[in-house]
């Protein structure tokens, strides 16, 4: 329970691409559900939880004369409609070069991967969670069931409060993850969240990714 998942496939150590990360990051959130009181599954964006089927709509327009923060570590992050309230703590890879997750005894801890975008600078910022652990849901558990129109704050360390509209929830199989479309850079301060998410078996953990897309549209 905790370790990472490693296919190792398109993985460039001494290079953080995210192209090469991104799949990296994403098989080292596979958590076991053994244990888990949860025989359905966690919510998905879609009822079937189809590879690449979620839903996407125009990204939403921020406060007119908004500007982009400058850098700052991520320190909470809160999504008032599954009643997440969590700290976050700093990410990065490993000895071995391989991306960490949080530590999954803390069902209520998210990770901020500190070797990208600050939440708020321009640019795309990636936060990750597990969805659950051996006791139960973990912090993203519910995060398939958000819905365009809907918000995630993230709190930085210099007092600063960044606040990204999601205009996109999408389940991705991690066999063919657009590395490129997540992380790429829109020309705007973008968040993405992502937890494990698609179908599950014993033998290899959830087969895909929930991802989250939000842009920045208030700071405070």
């Amino acid at each position: 329970m905790g370790r990472l998942y490693r296919s190792g496939r398109d993985v460039i150590r001494g290079r953080r691409p995210w192209g090469a990360l991104s799949l990296v990051l994403l098989t080292g959130l596979a958590m076991m559900r053994n244990g888990v009181d949860a025989p359905e599954g966690p919510p998905q964006p879609v009822a079937a939880a189809s590879p690449q089927a979620g839903r996407v709509v125009a990204a939403p327009v921020p406060e007119a004369g908004l500007r982009p923060l400058e850098y700052a570590p991520a320190s909470r992050v809160r999504i008032e409609a599954l009643k997440v309230d969590a700290p976050v703590m700093d990410v990065g890879l490993d000895a071995e070069g391989w991306i960490s997750a949080p530590p999954p005894q803390d069902r209520n801890l998210a990770g901020w991967y500190q070797n990208g975008i600050s939440p708020g600078q321009r640019g795309t910022s990636v936060i990750v969670g597990h969805v659950d652990n051996e006791e139960g849901p973990a912090v993203f558990y519910a995060l398939g069931s958000l819905k365009p129109g809907q918000r995630v704050e993230v709190t930085r360390y210099d007092g600063r409060v960044a606040v990204f509209q999601v205009y996109g929830v999408e389940v991705f199989s991690k066999d063919d993850f657009p590395g490129v479309r997540v992380y790429g850079d829109t020309g705007h301060p973008e968040l993405r969240v992502i937890t494990c998410g698609g179908g599950y078996s014993r033998a290899g953990g959830y087969d895909g990714n929930v991802v989250v897309f939000a842009r920045m549209v208030a700071t405070r």
